[in-house]
């Protein structure tokens, strides 16, 4: 149902991107001819343009959400995810942190154990396999070639794992505008998230008081 929502995000980002494109295109261009008061504006131009595209991507990602959440358009989407989000800041820094690091261990453990399985495979180690692995000389190139495409393919699956922590976030920041743990408005979230964010739920006396 929200189709040209989706297709209004990504425009956004493909006019912008467009027009790195087509500063990078004039740098190049310009190299030779163009003078210091040219090269800083360029420099600029183009470092603005790469701070709009990354804040672009990080709203576009929760505006979806929120559109997903409430069924709203893409801009009020947005801006209510980028309030939301504001309002609990610290708590963004901390999670993104958190989650990009252990997104990133995961993704070297893929790549780093397919590596190790391929290193015995070209060298023919793996007893099962010994026959079919192909006799190389020089191995290496195919080892690299088959880590930098398991950590490609790894980035793409933890990419929705990212997605759905960023949801959960979103949803827990929700939770704790909406409700305060007492037992007229109790946190709908789990009991576990309950423990892992540090949130409790009011006691009865703490509610009525």
């Amino acid at each position: 149902y929200h189709t040209g929502s989706l297709a209004f995000g990504a425009l956004i980002l493909a006019i912008v991107q467009l027009i790195r494109v087509i500063l990078e295109y004039l740098d190049h261009k310009l190299k030779g001819t163009q003078n210091s008061f040219t090269r800083f504006l360029l420099c600029c131009l183009k470092c603005c343009f790469w701070c709009l595209e990354k804040f672009l991507k990080f709203i576009n990602r929760n505006a979806y959400i929120m559109i997903a959440i409430y069924g709203k358009n893409f801009c009020t989407s947005a801006k209510d995810a980028f309030y939301l989000l504001m309002r609990n800041v610290v708590r963004v820094a901390v999670l993104d942190k958190v989650t990009d690091f252990l997104l990133f261990l995961g993704k070297i453990l893929v790549a780093g154990g397919v590596g190790v399985l391929a290193f015995f495979f070209f060298t023919q180690r793996i007893p099962v396999f010994a026959q079919e692995a192909p006799a190389l000389n020089y191995y290496w190139v195919p080892l690299l070639t088959v880590i930098i495409g398991s950590y490609l393919v790894a980035h793409g699956f933890f990419s929705v794992y990212a997605m759905c922590v960023d949801t959960l976030f979103l949803c827990f920041c929700e939770d704790l505008e909406r409700n305060d743990g007492s037992t007229a408005k109790p946190y709908f979230m789990s009991a576990s998230l309950h423990r892992i964010l540090g949130k409790k739920e009011l006691s009865p006396k703490k509610a009525v008081g």
